[in-house]
């Protein structure tokens, strides 16, 4: 294997959904700056806005998030200049 290629900060992190307030710990490199106290030690906090216990495919629920796609806020943005 290759030396030196591997992060430094590859630690515990905690995912949580913010849909329905699950979490799941394992280790991650991604960057946080929330933390959360869990079973008597701190860990990393990242928010995610949909998971596996959320997302309509694992769950057979439909649903809609309430958000608009970057496809919908460029149309959004751009209509004014749209040629007649």
């Amino acid at each position: 294997m290759k030396k030196k290629i591997h992060p430094k900060n590859y630690r515990l992190v905690v995912f949580k959904d913010i849909n329905n307030e699950k979490i799941l710990i394992c280790k991650s490199t991604v960057t946080t700056k929330d933390s959360i106290h869990i079973d008597g030690s701190d860990y990393p906090l990242y928010k995610m806005e949909i998971s596996s216990y959320s997302h309509p495919f694992f769950t057979g629920e439909k649903r809609f998030l309430g958000k608009t796609g970057p496809a919908e806020k460029f149309k959004k943005k751009y209509e004014k200049y749209k040629k007649l």
